[in-house]
């Protein structure tokens, strides 16, 4: 399993607001033991989802800060199962976002309907402590695809 938890951005509004999605397919190998006859998505990934979308809003506004990583999870609420196959709809408001540190309210939907939600924190790593030539492909993707539709070629990715 790779751990990008995005698999695209439905819109974002830099450093302020982020809408995202995610599936996990149902051929996913942690299934077969999270949780035998039952398969859901376990909590730690639904909140690690909820943090790399709003990681992603926080890295669009200022980059040259370094990059967001989750630092504490202040409070998360699980409501109800995410089973395989389902679309996780990820919705992220930064509410405070200083130099060092920035705070953010999130919430995952399926179908509308509200799952779990999460209190994050996140600290800022400097861009040196990364492989060089690390790149964010959902976050380029998202960029392409508005760019595209500000000059009216807007593709789907």
């Amino acid at each position: 399993m790779r751990f990008i938890l995005v698999d695209k951005i439905l819109e974002m509004t830099p450093g302020r607001t982020i809408r995202a999605v995610k599936t996990l397919s149902p051929a996913e190998e942690l299934f077969q033991d999270h949780f035998p006859g039952f398969p859901v998505v376990p909590g730690v990934l639904l909140t690690e989802m909820m943090a790399q979308a709003a990681g992603k809003c926080l890295f669009a506004e200022d980059p040259k800060r370094g990059r967001p990583m989750l630092a504490q999870i202040k409070v998360a609420s699980f409501r109800d199962w995410v089973r395989p196959g389902e679309e996780i709809t990820l919705v992220g408001e930064i509410r405070s976002s200083r130099p060092q540190f920035a705070a953010a309210s999130c919430h995952a939907e399926v179908h509308g309907h509200l799952v779990c939600s999460a209190e994050l924190l996140f600290s800022f790593q400097a861009a040196s402590n990364f492989a060089e030539g690390y790149r964010d492909e959902v976050l380029e993707r998202f960029r392409e695809r508005a760019a595209g539709e500000t000059t009216g070629n807007a593709t789907n990715s």
